[in-house]
């Protein structure tokens, strides 16, 4: 027998670099949501008089 669920034993060096991966993914996640601009602020629009001005 294998162990949990028949699954193939892992070995610690496996398991200590899929915590580390998990662990960095975590922090990416994290740092994203951190500097995220809400859409609200991202879909406003802002009239460019000098551009309007060059139309005429």
């Amino acid at each position: 027998m294998r162990g949990k669920g028949d699954e193939p034993a892992v070995s610690r060096g496996e398991q200590i670099q899929a915590a580390e991966r998990e662990a960095a993914k975590r922090r990416l996640l994290a740092e994203a949501e951190a500097d995220r601009i809400p859409v609200e602020e991202t879909t406003r629009a802002v009239p460019d008089r000098r551009w309007r001005r060059g139309q005429r």
